[in-house]
């Protein structure tokens, strides 16, 4: 009787075990939020309920906002974002940094179910939120094999600095020939009146700012157009300057036929410092939802769920391509918000160009980025500019194979640099993280060349930093010049042939003909077969094929002779000269 009653008792505990749950959710739960039952990031911070192999947790009447969590097992297993999977999922969840968390947003307060089934994550809302549109994909801001070079044409403070000459309006309209000679799109420094630098806009659509009028910004326009130059506006929509206080005035936008729009402080996110700070003024004026993306300390975030904003943006975005004259855009601070708002936008303006600064090393965060744009912005390389900064001219060869955006087939979608503004030693402005602060780049030509000519060989947009191109116009010139006679493109294909701690080789492809580049003091210098040596510095040689088209040179078939010319690939023939591309040259 009593090992029945001892078997009975068992098999109710077993059965009762079974009912627990064997799964949690530990996520970044805060206090009196229902999210995660306010708890963060415990291992054993909300139990899942098994049913039928099944686990799964209800967390209720979520608020709008971001959210990060794994499925633990309650000790040392944690099941991220490698397990969530977005065809049992209506709500679109990307990961964030190199931890792999899943990180989802939501844009209306709803239920929040997560299940697991020992293979995959699924994530459902009582609403739902927004999930990529494949059939959009590229379809603005995005052209393809686009052979064009990009300048930034202003470093910090370079409106009123002169190490690298002042890049104001009227100073750039100086370099505007040599400018159009070389380049395809011109980045300019934030047009709307924010002072100083300008990425603490008090007013966009008022255009006097540091670096020149109206007038002047219009003109410069018109005179890059006429070397047939796109001019790429800063566009800095994350944040807005409160004139009066934290949040109790902002100035009037006036866009025109687009529209005159008022910030108000209900336009503002509710996490805002102008909301939260101690300090402020402005802690109990009506505020707007939860940040859909990372928080900017410096100035008022605006919320973007909202459809005030989100027309504003659109009519900023509509006006300074139609009224004021820009081809497209750079869009500054895009962690600040979702990347369905870029695109959005961007549908509704059509830039000709777009890229995003979504500053972050790690490319799957990038690609995810460009993936909720739904592909229709390109991206600053940030990881390939990482590991161009560990190669520091020369260090580890090894580091510049099948990296950044590329690796992962996204080169259309990659725009490739060195250092920017930000980047940049703001204090004495001589460099930065690329060759270390406080060096004198000018000491520095043979690094500087060898990383420019890796970004001018390679698929992606390159974008070269004005003071490199005001240091060594000539070198960077000729490169330049070698990349539009081979026709490399924003997706040329790329043959990594050698990768070492000390040297690198690898052969592009291009529209007119084939390079190949070879970096390190250990690489090879015999002129492969059918190829001709037309560039040698202290760290890398390029070498190039005759291309295809010239087949289309008029005359007999006589041998062409091909030769290079302070830097640019010529072909003669029956003594005429022509480029690469076969048309004629004096």
């Amino acid at each position: 009787m009593k090992t029945r009653k001892y078997f009975i008792t068992l098999l109710l505990l077993t059965v009762s075990l079974l009912t627990f749950a064997d799964y949690y959710v530990a996520g970044n739960g805060t206090s009196g939020s229902s999210w995660c039952d306010g708890k963060s990031w415990q291992v054993k911070g909300s139990a899942m309920t098994n049913t039928d192999g099944l686990w799964s947790l209800t967390f209720k009447s979520v608020p709008m906002g971001n959210y990060e969590f794994k499925v633990t097992d309650g000790s040392n297993t944690w099941l991220g974002f490698d397990k969530f999977s977005a065809d049992c999922s209506n709500l679109y969840a990307i990961t964030a940094g190199s931890d792999g968390n899943i990180c989802f947003m939501l844009q209306q307060a709803q239920d929040v179910t997560i299940t697991y089934n020992g293979k995959v994550i699924c994530l459902q809302g009582t609403i739902g939120n927004y999930y990529p549109d494949p059939s959009r994909y590229a379809e603005v801001g995005v052209p393809s094999e686009y052979e064009g070079v990009m300048l930034q044409a202003f470093y910090w403070d370079s409106y009123k600095l002169t190490t690298f000459s002042n890049t104001k309006y009227a100073t750039l309209a100086t370099y505007a020939d040599e400018i159009g000679e070389n380049f395809d799109l011109v980045w300019f420094p934030p047009s709307g009146n924010g002072g100083g630098v300008g990425y603490y806009t008090k007013c966009y659509s008022e255009l006097s700012s540091a670096w020149g009028t109206k007038s002047q910004l219009q003109s410069l326009i018109q005179t890059l157009h006429n070397h047939r130059c796109k001019a790429i506006a800063d566009i800095v929509i994350n944040h807005f300057q409160s004139s009066n206080g934290w949040a109790k005035g902002f100035a009037t936008n006036s866009f025109g036929d687009y529209g005159t729009f008022k910030i108000t402080s209900e336009h503002i996110c509710a996490g805002d410092e102008a909301f939260t700070n101690s300090s402020s003024d402005s802690k109990s004026l009506t505020h707007g939802n939860a940040d859909t993306g990372t928080n900017d300390a410096g100035c008022r975030d605006l919320d973007h769920t909202l459809e005030y904003v989100q027309e504003m943006c659109e009519a900023y975005d509509k006006w300074m391509l139609n009224t004021i004259g820009f081809d497209g855009f750079r869009y500054d601070m895009t962690m600040g918000y979702a990347g369905m708002y870029l695109s959005q936008y961007n549908l509704a303006s059509k830039p000709f160009f777009s890229v995003s600064e979504y500053w972050d090393d790690n490319v799957n965060s990038v690609k995810n980025h460009l993936e909720a744009a739904s592909y229709n912005t390109m991206a600053f390389d940030f990881p390939l500019r990482r590991k161009i900064n560990t190669w520091k001219g020369g260090s580890v060869y090894s580091n510049l194979k099948n990296q950044g955006l590329r690796s992962l087939g996204l080169s259309r979608f990659a725009v490739t640099f060195i250092d920017n503004h930000d980047t940049f030693h703001r204090s004495d402005n001589q460099s930065g993280e690329f060759l270390g602060y406080n060096t004198d780049i000018s000491k520095k030509r043979s690094e500087i060349l060898a990383a420019n000519a890796y970004l001018l060989m390679m698929p992606g947009v390159p974008c070269i930093f004005w003071p490199h191109w005001y240091t060594y116009r000539a070198d960077i010139n000729n490169l330049i010049a070698i990349r539009k006679d081979i026709g490399i493109h924003s997706e040329s294909e790329v043959k990594d042939e050698e990768a070492s701690t000390n040297s690198y080789s690898a052969t592009i492809i291009g529209h007119n003909g084939n390079a190949i580049l070879r970096m390190g003091t250990a690489r090879s210098s015999t002129v492969p077969d059918g190829y001709m040596h037309v560039y040698h510095d202290v760290l890398f040689d390029i070498y190039s094929t005759i291309p295809t088209k010239l087949d289309e040179i008029e005359g007999d078939q006589a041998k062409p002779i091909k030769y290079i010319e302070d830097g640019v690939i010529y072909i003669e023939r029956n003594g005429q000269r022509y480029n690469l591309l076969g048309t004629k040259v004096k």
